[in-house]
């Protein structure tokens, strides 16, 4: 392990709301707190340990093809889905619409954006371009693939993230707990937490899931 990464995990153990921390094998420096690690908070949460990519992701679909149905060059298949799902920095020129795309549900959708108002003045003007970015993929360690399983059938596999937003949220977020008196002597000011029954607590888990919870939720990480 790099010396970094396990000074962080130390770092993380002196936190008077710590409860258990667990390291899986993929752990490395992040941000405050490592990437790969677990931790069980009590009464509070830390915004750097629950990171970025909030509403990070990855789903599997089976498809009705075969290995068979395959072309033996799959570049032409690749082409389309390059061309069909923007990557990197790229978003789509206008937001894409769910009642366009066959058997999506769209039971919602309008509720969901209409949340995003709600959001920390911070993010809310990335309205429009957020939703120019849904349906996108991102970079990073984001893909999309056509797998085969052992039996034939062919997969669609998705890793997919919160892209500039969740990065911006969280930033946000970390800044505005650094302020508070709780978190003043910390042996590192980016593992800064909520504590709960606190506005600072509902604003967060607001913007996080897009729901508004009340200040006496308890909150654990």
């Amino acid at each position: 392990m790099e010396g970094g990464a396990l000074q962080q995990l130390q770092n993380v153990a002196t936190l008077p709301w710590i409860k258990g921390l667990a390291v899986m094998p993929d752990v490395h420096y992040g941000k405050g707190a490592t990437v790969g690690s677990v931790i069980a908070m009590q009464g509070a949460v830390c915004p750097a340990a629950v990171g970025v990519d909030i509403g990070c992701g990855m789903s599997a679909v089976k498809t009705s093809l075969t290995a068979n149905d395959l072309p033996g060059d799959l570049s032409r298949l690749r082409s389309k889905i390059e061309q069909a799902i923007p990557v990197g920095c790229g978003l789509h020129r206008e937001a894409v619409d769910p009642k366009r795309l066959y058997q999506f549900p769209t039971a919602g959708w309008d509720d969901f954006w209409s949340r995003f108002d709600g959001v920390a003045d911070a993010v809310k003007f990335r309205r429009e371009r957020a939703g120019q970015q849904m349906g996108t993929l991102g970079s990073g360690n984001h893909f999309v693939e056509f797998c085969v399983d052992t039996s034939g059938s062919v997969w669609l596999m998705l890793h997919s993230g919160s892209r500039n937003i969740g990065k911006e949220l969280a930033e946000h977020h970390i800044g505005e707990a650094q302020k508070l008196p709780h978190n003043q002597g910390l042996v590192d000011r980016d593992l800064a937490v909520f504590v709960a029954d606190t506005p600072q607590m509902a604003a967060y888990r607001h913007d996080s899931s897009g729901r508004r919870s009340t200040p006496s939720t308890t909150a654990r990480s």
